[in-house]
């Protein structure tokens, strides 16, 4: 089993910047692909950004040039700091995992970019 505790949600006004944490625990040897997807309500849950353990990156086109996904494979840690957020950026975003073609999610945290 694999957990993901993620961190760094809250509200900020548009233009602000936030990262978020998500660090992974349990019983695995290696973690292939780690990302963030965002669901906000009323809205199915859309991928924002993913990184193989190679460091290899993949964005959603809303979010190209804002943020940057990053990852600390020591730690199991994934990480996205995200620029020049926008009131339509206001979702809860959910860390997920791929460990030996198994998906793990994280219990989501609110971000919220109002002022």
């Amino acid at each position: 089993q694999v957990q993901l505790v993620e961190s760094g949600g809250g509200l900020v006004q548009p233009g602000g910047s936030l990262r978020l944490s998500c660090a992974a625990s349990g019983s695995f040897w290696s973690i292939n692909a780690m990302g963030w997807y965002r669901q906000a309500p009323g809205k199915q849950r859309d991928l924002v950004a993913s990184i193989t353990k190679g460091g290899r990156t993949n964005y959603a086109d809303s979010v190209k040039g804002r943020w940057t996904i990053s990852r600390d494979n020591a730690k199991n840690t994934v990480y996205l700091q995200m620029n020049s957020l926008k009131p339509e950026d206001t979702a809860v975003y959910f860390c997920y995992c791929s460990v030996l073609g198994n998906d793990y999610w994280g219990q989501g945290t609110q971000v919220t970019v109002s002022s």
